[in-house]
């Protein structure tokens, strides 16, 4: 363990406890400085967690790291014990079930249960993680309290940005973040909690104050993440057994069975009837640049609220949030002027576009479900025309393209098919597969395999009154072609672009 620059040893005995082990070799009454599950970062004080990975398996380490001066090895597959103890016959080799969830049990006890000193509120879902959080965050501040993030986009500890990785990090990331957050003085964290995090484990160790549950809907089904959707439900679901209550958006039709075999208090929100926390009278807001919605909230709490973002999915993650707050006495006037002044890059992200008379807006939404919410959502503003500015990830599930062209050729008046993150695919390849959905479809479609070619070409030639949506890289600044990640920041160039038109 280090504290500025100074290594403190930790007993290994003391690390391993929440689950059950097998000692192979030497005694669990050693010291050890840190937990590594990278090789490279493996030293003569270390205890190295082998990790099954997607790609790269631990235990063909094992040697190695042994080499390296590794103290132990926590092992889940059987290996060469007797090709180790020739390295170093005092090496300490401890067998587990599963190597990840000892990695995050021996993580938050080699870092003092951090998870107990502060408030945790975890947020899962298909839609809508990323943007409550940062609701939650805004909520939460201007309502006195220092609040740590861990999402899709960034961690943040106090002033202190790191960009992410995973929306879920390692469980050893995770527990350091939490005892920086701790040592920092934050009150609590709001974080997103991926599926994939569930799955391997990565928030196993401590219990959520709070868990809430957005909506689910087919996503993320593939062979490096879930096998099939009630594999993808599943562990959604575990969630609602590692939390002291959780809080549902009861109108998804999903909702009953993500919290079956529930272990924590259950609270609910919606629109409908039932919901313990309701919104009614839902009305869209639009005047030159700006788009939001208003709603009455009644039950558990009861006041009307304007949101500056969108859609009747706003609805439901403002009402999430406001669901969370509660547990912490955030007045009405604070929600509400919370609510008026929130922004999530990338998440239905109206772009400042000065002199202009349409609207450009960035998007995450990088699957059909997403962008078809979004489209229908954006269309009830009854823009003069909807243009989208889309392509879509090489690498993936080639349905997923079809069914976006499908869904864009079908909602918007123009669609412009270009590139995404084409990773180590031809862009051409992943356009003309976009092309088979659009093609079932009668919409109007040009084709610019250049992404900023093509933002140029939708504000160049926008009507007043249009609505542009760039869809699919949100947040990101980069775009991914043949391995290499490009700088490419949308807004930088909706910037560009204006400045040439102001010319």
């Amino acid at each position: 363990m280090r504290f500025k620059g100074v290594n403190i040893k930790v007993n290994l005995r003391s690390l391993l406890t929440g689950f059950n082990y097998t000692l192979v070799n030497g005694t669990e009454q050693i010291d050890i400085e840190n937990i590594a599950y990278d090789s490279r970062k493996v030293n003569g004080e270390s205890v190295f967690v082998c990790i099954s990975g997607a790609v790269v398996d631990g235990h063909s380490f094992a040697a190695d790291v042994t080499s390296k001066g590794a103290r132990a090895i926590v092992i889940e597959k059987d290996i060469d014990i007797d090709e180790l103890l020739a390295i170093n016959d005092e090496l300490v080799v401890i067998r587990v079930e599963s190597t990840r969830t000892a990695l995050a049990y021996m993580s938050a006890s080699f870092f003092g249960n951090p998870a107990s000193k502060i408030k945790t509120i975890g947020v899962t879902g298909t839609k809508g993680k990323t943007t409550t959080t940062y609701m939650v965050k805004s909520m939460l501040e201007k309502a006195g309290f220092k609040v740590g993030l861990i999402g899709t986009i960034e961690t943040i500890i106090g002033d202190e940005k790191i960009k992410s990785v995973n929306t879920t990090p390692e469980s050893y990331v995770l527990q350091e973040y939490l005892d920086r957050m701790v040592k920092a003085g934050l009150d609590m964290v709001v974080m997103e909690v991926s599926s994939q995090g569930l799955m391997l484990d990565r928030v196993a160790g401590f219990e959520f104050d709070l868990g809430i549950f957005s909506n689910l809907s087919s996503d993320h089904i593939g062979p490096n993440e879930h096998k099939d959707f009630n594999d993808y439900l599943t562990c959604k679901s575990l969630l609602f057994k590692q939390c002291k209550t959780g809080i549902i958006n009861i109108d998804d039709k999903y909702a009953n069975d993500v919290i079956k075999g529930h272990t924590c208090n259950i609270e609910t929100y919606g629109m409908k009837e039932d919901a313990q926390l309701r919104a009614s009278n839902i009305s869209l807001v639009s005047r030159p640049g700006y788009m939001g919605v208003a709603y009455d909230v009644s039950g558990l709490m009861n006041m009307n609220v304007e949101v500056n973002i969108p859609g009747k999915f706003s609805v439901y993650n403002s009402l999430m949030a406001i669901a969370i707050c509660r547990h912490f006495g955030v007045s009405e006037e604070v929600i509400k002027e919370a609510l008026k002044d929130v922004k999530v890059k990338g998440r239905v992200e109206i772009v400042d576009t000065p002199g202009q008379d349409y609207l450009v807006v960035i998007d995450y939404a990088h699957n059909h479900m997403s962008i078809e919410s979004l489209l229908s959502t954006i269309k009830e503003y009854e823009p003069t025309r909807l243009i989208t500015v889309f392509g879509a990830g090489g690498n993936r599930d080639k349905q997923r393209r079809y069914d976006m062209g499908e869904v864009s050729g079908r909602l918007a008046d123009l669609s412009i098919i270009t590139s995404d993150n084409p990773r180590t695919e031809k862009p051409e390849d992943i356009i003309d597969d976009i092309l088979i959905g659009l093609h079932k479809t009668d919409g109007k479609y040009i084709t610019i395999i250049d992404r900023a070619e093509a933002i140029e070409y939708a504000m160049t030639n926008a009507k007043s009154g249009d609505v542009i949506m760039l869809i699919g890289k949100g947040h990101e600044s980069y775009q991914e072609i043949n391995g290499v990640k490009h700088d490419f920041d949308e807004r930088k160039v909706v910037a560009d672009v204006l400045a040439k038109i102001s010319k």
